[in-house]
């Protein structure tokens, strides 16, 4: 009998979390307004729901001109995740977004892969002076992988 009771209040105090966790789900920030719903789309990606993923990157684009979705949305092109693989789209994505400066220094990232694509002519036409001017922006402003890749270009 004592068990019983430990178990029902158990239950009782359990309960709430149970209704709640829900709002850890991905699923629940697709048509959200709160820009948190950005970070909840890497986990519908990686989860392989790559369509609720471009659903939440696409909105977030939109509503903030988030560099982080850009980023996101254009690595889901590029390997073709879920979707026909997009290079052109995969790199102006990139574009867009190394042409920001947001605060977090997702912009920092996209000058890098922006200049790697420029580099590569993945997406875009090749070309190694433009390529050079993004991954040395990318460089100064922290990205280490920036330096390496000129560096690995230099030496050629």
């Amino acid at each position: 009998m004592k068990n019983i009771i430990s178990l029902c209040l158990c239950s009782i105090l359990l309960l709430p979390m149970a209704l709640s966790a829900n709002e850890f789900s991905y699923t629940d920030y697709i048509d959200s307004t709160k820009r948190i719903k950005c970070l909840y789309g890497y986990v519908a990606s990686k989860t392989g729901d790559h369509q609720a993923a471009i659903q939440i990157f696409e909105d977030c684009i939109e509503r903030w001109n988030d560099v982080y979705s850009m980023i996101w949305l254009a690595y889901i092109y590029e390997s073709g995740a879920g979707v026909p693989q997009d290079y052109s789209y995969s790199t102006q994505l990139m574009k867009r977004g190394a042409l920001l400066n947001d605060k977090a220094g997702y912009s920092s990232l996209a000058r890098y892969h922006y200049g790697v694509a420029l580099y590569k002519g993945k997406g875009t036409k090749a070309n190694v002076k433009e390529a050079k001017i993004w991954l040395q922006k990318a460089y100064a402003e922290g990205i280490k992988e920036a330096g390496e890749y000129l560096t690995l270009i230099n030496s050629q």
